[in-house]
């Protein structure tokens, strides 16, 4: 499995487990074809076309034009991305371009900004910031830490035109409360920051949840061998996550009280593949109608994806085959060390830049490139400086000693189809 599945989804695992970090949202072709979600449509599939949008409901194939017309009664739409992909981008930025040209009021909700930071997201919107200013004030890297440049023809789309923004999440740390207490036992001020209800009782979900999780983590002997008590409770926090951009989301439709407009939500995939996540909380408090969008990668001549659940989502938009992500990366995931606040190298990547540099797990950040790296949002914003092809000099402390590593943004090679040949036919190899 390449890194550009495995890593968003372990490092959301990360936070949730007992140390931080983002969303289930990868997606590969046994997740695409489970038999759940709407009954009239779980039963069958449809076909996944590059460049071409599929109706779910109807097996038509329609273009981006068409899609904004049948979207003319839909409040609450939500388009499905994996955040180091930037062809999933481009159909966000394609879907907001497409219901604004046909005349929609368009605003956009985000998953990447909990809800408290909404004023710099205004502050934007209104033109008041520049792109640095508002990346250091919003603090994009410490909230998101993806790169900005996958997002940043979105949030320039949305000022040039006026587009509302509204952060949609909870702070991070209500969603690992969650993971570690309950809701039982949440401070009050925690539970401030979540909805009343949350519903956590469907099966369905939580299949889908193992079925994502068991993907992502195949390859990781730990996680992949989590008791169901540890899945459960981050189960929750998924259903946190889901129920607070869901309540956040409708809350805005409420307050701008105009029928005519469109929330645009933004979100990983597995917060709305089979209606499971964000529309099913939503339910809870909005009776108008909700249409989801969802990107797939067509994949590749060894592993092709044709054909996936109808109940998948309302919409799916085939994009080219998974590439490496095009922007740098360094493959590991840290944690805030309990003795000194540094970050802990708790995830590496195979084959990524930092396991060819030789990262260790509990290897102690200190600096990169003579810069002092105390936080994730730091490393984050030092890394997006970066191109391909490109080197770093990290200091790090492991145990007693300080150690230099080289590492070399380079992209892994794609990994060549398998040999089905068994040799009987005795050809020769071409």
């Amino acid at each position: 499995m390449s890194i550009t599945r495995t890593l968003p989804f372990l490092l959301l695992i990360l936070v949730l487990l007992p140390f931080p970090t983002a969303g289930a949202e990868e997606t590969e072709q046994s997740v695409l074809n489970l038999a759940i979600g709407d009954p009239e449509r779980k039963d069958r599939e449809v076909e996944l076309v590059l460049d071409a949008v599929t109706d779910c409901h109807t097996d038509e194939l329609i273009t981006p034009g068409d899609l904004s017309e049948r979207l003319k009664d839909v409040r609450l739409l939500l388009v499905g991305e994996m955040h180091v992909n930037i062809d999933f981008h481009l159909v966000q930025l394609r879907v907001i371009q497409e219901l604004h040209r046909a005349g929609r009021e368009v605003m956009i909700g985000l998953e990447m900004y909990p809800y408290t930071e909404q004023r710099f997201l205004d502050q934007w919107s209104e033109g008041l910031l520049t792109e640095e200013g508002f990346l250091k004030l919003s603090e994009w890297y410490k909230n998101w830490g993806y790169d900005w440049d996958y997002y940043r023809e979105i949030f320039l789309f949305a000022r040039k035109h006026g587009l509302k923004i509204y952060a949609l999440n909870t702070p991070r740390e209500v969603v690992s409360a969650v993971r570690k207490k309950g809701f039982q036992d949440l401070t009050e001020e925690e539970a401030r920051h979540v909805p009343e209800s949350i519903d956590t009782d469907s099966d369905e979900h939580f299949t889908l949840f193992k079925a994502i999780f068991a993907e992502d983590a195949e390859d990781d002997a730990f996680h992949s061998s989590l008791p169901e008590e540890q899945l459960r409770a981050m189960f929750d926090a998924q259903c946190t996550w889901d129920a607070t951009m869901g309540f956040n989301a409708v809350k805005a439709l409420r307050e701008h009280d105009e029928p005519q407009a469109i929330l645009v939500v933004l979100v990983g995939a597995g917060h709305l593949a089979y209606d499971l996540g964000i529309q099913r909380q939503a339910r809870q408090w909005f009776d108008g109608k909700m249409a989801s969008v969802i990107p797939i990668s067509v994949g590749d001549i060894c592993e092709p994806v044709e054909k996936v659940q109808a109940s998948y989502a309302d919409f799916i938009w085939g994009v080219p085959p998974e590439t490496s992500p095009i922007y740098p990366h360094l493959g590991l995931s840290t944690f805030k060390n309990k003795d000194n606040g540094r970050r802990k190298v708790i995830y590496i990547a195979k084959e990524s830049p930092a396991e060819r540099a030789g990262f260790q797990m509990s290897d102690v950040l200190l600096s990169m490139d003579g810069n002092d790296v105390p936080d994730r949002a730091t490393l984050k914003r030092l890394v997006a400086g970066k191109e391909w092809g490109d080197t770093a000099t990290f200091k790090v402390a492991r145990g007693e000693a300080e150690v230099d590593l080289l590492v070399e943004f380079r992209r892994e090679r794609p990994e060549p189809c398998e040999d089905e040949d068994d040799g009987e036919d005795g050809g020769e190899e071409g």
